[in-house]
């Protein structure tokens, strides 16, 4: 069972993306605030707290089961995309925070805390403000916190979709199936036909 909150009583928002590993593609950041639950939204949380849960452990028709239910529950949500251009210009883990920075601004509230997957952060001010919002960097936090595991999944479901849609203009890269990750597959492709302007050109693509 995850933890509902890190800090209780404050608005809170939990922050991850997906992409970080593919040669291909953008970066997806997703932002997730949870409130105080309405009547209404009993079922939905009682499922969420359930059945929540790091990404990467759930299936993909677990995830794309959760999305809509996060979405509908969730006080604000948001994803934001870091392109392969600018992951190429700023490396991809500065890609991966300027996308939780983005999905944060997107947010229709402010948060007063942020709580992070991973261990790695840069400071957060959101735009108009002076001060920096608090924040915490949570190891393997997407298995720990309901926020970063629903930002999670938002992140992977909406890349997974751009992939797909990507795969659609390039299907001889397999997208549809790995969503750009380094299978031995992806390497054939790009091996056979070359990299396209999807592919990060700072990274291994050989």
């Amino acid at each position: 069972m995850l933890a509902e909150y890190c800090i209780p009583g404050v608005v809170e928002a939990g922050c991850d993306e997906a992409g970080r590993g593919p040669l291909a593609g953008s970066v997806f950041a997703a932002a997730v605030v949870f409130g105080a639950i309405k009547p209404e939204q009993q079922e939905d949380w009682a499922f969420l707290c359930a059945e929540l849960n790091d990404s990467k452990q759930l299936t993909e028709s677990m995830r794309n089961r959760l999305r809509p239910v996060i979405e509908r529950t969730a006080l604000s949500w948001a994803v934001a995309e870091v392109t392969e251009q600018e992951i190429d210009q700023i490396n991809i883990l500065n890609a991966a925070i300027l996308g939780m920075h983005r999905a944060l601004g997107q947010l229709q509230v402010v948060p007063q805390h942020i709580i992070v997957d991973g261990n790695k952060w840069k400071p957060y001010v959101p735009e108009g403000g002076l001060l920096e919002i608090p924040a915490r960097t949570i190891v393997k936090g997407d298995g720990k916190y309901l926020s970063i595991a629903a930002a999670s999944v938002l992140a992977k479901t909406h890349r997974d979709e751009y992939m797909v849609r990507l795969d659609a203009e390039y299907p001889q890269y397999g997208w549809k199936e790995n969503k750009g990750y380094p299978t031995a597959e992806h390497y054939k492709a790009l091996q056979q036909f070359g990299p396209c302007r999807y592919h990060r050109k700072s990274f291994r693509l050989a």
